[in-house]
């Protein structure tokens, strides 16, 4: 386990991630930093990352709305429940995330993160 600290929106923010993943959980604080920068420091830390987190979801949403589909190809490799399999883990993903995010704003709101 390794711990390393984001600054998003100026403020830091000590996270735990597993060994060998720190480039891509610096990579995700850099890309929710420049976010938070969007929105403007002024706002309170909770506000922030919740517009955030709204901005990269609209933003992902968007991607896979225009994603290019091709279903015979799709049909042809994954079997349904290869795809229902493949839905399920991003779906329970999202869902994590969402959860991991609303503790993350009650905390905010509560002011038990020291900055």
């Amino acid at each position: 386990m390794s711990n390393l600290t984001l600054t998003i929106g100026g403020r830091p923010f000590a996270v735990s991630c597993a060994d060998g993943e720190e480039p891509h959980i610096e990579m995700l604080g850099r890309m929710i930093d420049d976010r938070a920068r969007r929105i403007g420091i002024g706002q309170g830390e909770a506000r922030m990352l919740l517009f955030s987190a709204l901005m990269l979801a609209d933003e992902l949403h968007e991607a896979h709305r225009h994603a290019p589909v091709d279903t015979a190809a799709e049909a042809a490799v994954a079997s349904p429940d290869e795809t229902d399999g493949a839905e399920q883990i991003v779906t329970d993903r999202i869902n994590l995330l969402a959860e991991r995010l609303e503790k993350l704003a009650i905390t905010l709101e509560q002011g038990s993160v020291s900055a």
